[in-house]
């Protein structure tokens, strides 16, 4: 897997600035719904119970593979709502590594209000889905720092 071009709180500041020009509420679903359309259609294996992240009122289901040391991301929902929502955490965490991922300040949720315009039962979704990306991070460290230690 390929480093990505940008680190992650350049991204973040890229989502801030096109958030920006728009207006809390209707605009900022209309982004989230349009980041959700753009996320790639998943595949049969992603929307299993393995995948489904507690906590959300919807399904959301969020994988993580390790390869190559960086853990490449992929995600869904049925609601257009949380599948922007996932859209948007993968543009900022995929192809990290397990501790960029770790060390990561999602800055952008509150910076764009968008965690605050969450009803608080997506914002709970939402933190459901930051957790179990950071527990997969720590899963995969804690598995290459035993493998690299048995090496």
């Amino acid at each position: 897997m390929r480093e990505p071009s940008s680190s992650i709180d350049e991204v973040q500041v890229g989502i801030i600035d096109q958030m920006s020009g728009l207006e809390v509420g209707l605009a900022r679903y209309e982004y989230l719904i349009a980041q959700g359309d753009a996320l790639p259609a998943a595949d049969g294996e992603l929307r299993t119970d393995r995948y489904a992240i507690p906590g959300c009122q919807v399904s959301v289901w969020i994988r993580a593979e390790l390869e190559d040391g960086r853990l490449r991301l992929s995600g869904d929902s049925d609601a257009r709502i949380n599948r922007g929502m996932v859209a948007l955490l993968l543009r900022v965490l995929n192809g990290r590594t397990p501790a960029e991922i770790l060390a990561a300040e999602l800055f952008f949720l509150d910076r764009t209000e968008l965690r605050a315009q969450l009803s608080p039962i997506r914002a709970n979704g939402l933190a459901a889905m930051v957790r179990q990306i950071r527990r997969y991070a720590g899963e995969c460290a804690g598995a290459h720092e035993l493998a690299t230690r048995r090496a």
